[in-house]
């Protein structure tokens, strides 16, 4: 019987996320930038009777019966071939859900590392890989670039199977803004889906589709100056256009002079990034002040 473990899940957000037309395996290729945050979900995880289950109590939220931890844990077993006592899992949300920013993705990565220490193993990233694969796109991530530290940053390709881990810069203060909006990931692909079926030449999302900084010049993009980037989100103006508040959120960014600023993944959470710590607190005081739900971090 092991003692109780605690792990903590960082949230990420994408600095860049160019999203291709559905695959014929049903997934979206990507060209991401996927930077960690010091803004962090915590897991304590206890053990309980009996073999083989996965007891996930949050009390902050309503968990799906079927969640990334469960997927986790399952898949852990399956890869290992291990026969792995059951534990509980007290989930202590920090990351907001619908946001964006890989919350669930992390929280499984990190309950795999828990059940790493319980088993006394390391994983090969090939081990870590077939986990991810079976639980969600952004868990690769969280694998190769451990979802505790707020340290992380890779160009991310594929469905977000390929991880090319490079130097974080430190030098950025980052203000989130949570508008009120749960936008389900789902329903974020449905929408671009639709728009890549309909768009043309001269629509406002073709254009920001083929706008940007190219594959390989996205390293070579995140070291210049921050007001120098040439990032997109191709979810920002479908997603913007359906809920008011993302785009009212990214407006009040530019307004506290961000250097710049846009949607994270699938959202519906923002983000401005501020060369100046003054300047990154002002807007957070500034936006508080309009009963923004914001906060700033690194």
């Amino acid at each position: 019987m092991f003692d109780e473990i605690h792990e903590y899940a960082s949230a990420k957000i994408n600095l860049n996320l160019k999203v291709y037309p559905r695959r014929l395996d049903g997934f979206h290729a990507i060209e991401s930038i996927f930077q960690t945050v010091n803004l962090q979900d915590e897991l304590i995880v206890s053990p309980a009777e009996g073999k083989m289950n996965c007891i996930v109590n949050c009390s902050s939220m309503v968990l799906p019966e079927l969640n990334t931890l469960n997927l986790a844990y399952k898949a852990f077993a399956e890869t290992t071939g291990i026969e792995i006592d059951s534990v509980v899992v007290e989930l202590i949300k920090k990351i907001p859900s619908g946001g964006g920013l890989g919350g669930g993705s992390s929280d499984a990565a990190a309950l795999v590392r828990a059940l790493e220490k319980i088993y006394s193993i390391k994983l090969t990233y090939e081990q870590l890989d077939k986990i991810a694969s079976k639980v969600g796109s952004d868990v690769f991530f969280f694998m190769h670039c451990d979802s505790a530290s707020s340290s992380g940053c890779a160009v991310v390709t594929g469905r977000g199977e390929n991880v090319f881990e490079i130097c974080r810069r430190s030098d950025l203060n980052i203000v989130l803004v949570f508008p009120d909006v749960h936008s389900s990931t789902k329903e974020a692909y449905a929408l671009i889906d639709e728009q890549f079926a309909s768009a043309n030449e001269d629509s406002e999302f073709w254009k920001i589709q083929n706008s940007g900084a190219d594959l390989c010049d996205l390293e070579k993009v995140y070291k210049l100056p921050v007001w120098e980037w040439k990032f997109v989100n191709t979810f920002t103006t479908v997603l913007s256009r359906k809920y008011s508040d993302i785009q009212e959120a990214i407006t009040e960014l530019k307004a506290f002079n961000a250097d710049f600023c846009d949607m994270s993944g699938s959202g519906s959470t923002v983000f401005g990034i501020f060369s100046a710590r003054e300047a990154a607190e002002n807007a957070v005081a500034g936006l508080k002040a309009r009963n923004m739900n914001c906060v700033l971090v690194n």
